[in-house]
């Protein structure tokens, strides 16, 4: 009876895993308008600035000032995205003016969406509001903010 029960146990583990990684990332539900909610009403954090990043049991999301326009600031974070180990890009293009990036965990394979957005404040700055989310799971134990962190230290 505890073999089955061992056996049963790994087996569920198994499909779980491959439920993780296997599932499959809908754009429509993912590649949305990082203005809505969590980072409705943040403060823009402005070029040398530490960036205010509000976050949830599992989100986090920022607005920073970057250089150069919008294209150009998204096409930057889009290489230090894709430069991130794990990560492929979901939706979207700096052309776009939205990216949205799957960043999945190194064990089970948990995908995290992050989107950027960017809009013109002048020649020389744009306005990036990133929001990053986990898909499954309450909480992310701080995953979001740090990649969301990590990734403006290179911005």
């Amino acid at each position: 009876m505890v073999g089955y029960l061992a056996v049963g146990l790994v087996l569920a583990l198994v499909l779980f895993g491959a439920y993780v990684r296997l599932a499959p990332s809908d754009a429509a539900v993912w590649h949305v308008d990082p203005s809505a909610g969590l980072a409705e009403g943040l403060a823009l954090s402005r070029l040398g600035e530490v960036p205010q990043i509000a976050t949830t049991l599992n989100a986090a999301a920022v607005r920073v000032e970057a250089q150069g326009p919008d294209r150009v600031a998204l096409a930057r974070l889009d290489k230090i995205a894709l430069a991130n180990p794990r990560t492929t890009r979901l939706a979207g293009s700096p052309e776009e003016g939205r990216i949205t990036w799957v960043t999945r965990s190194a064990l089970w394979g948990f995908p995290d969406y992050t989107t950027a957005q960017a809009m013109t404040l002048d020649v020389a700055t744009s306005e990036v509001m990133i929001l990053a989310r986990s898909r499954f799971g309450k909480g992310d134990m701080g995953v979001n903010a740090a990649r969301l962190r990590d990734w403006l230290s290179r911005l």
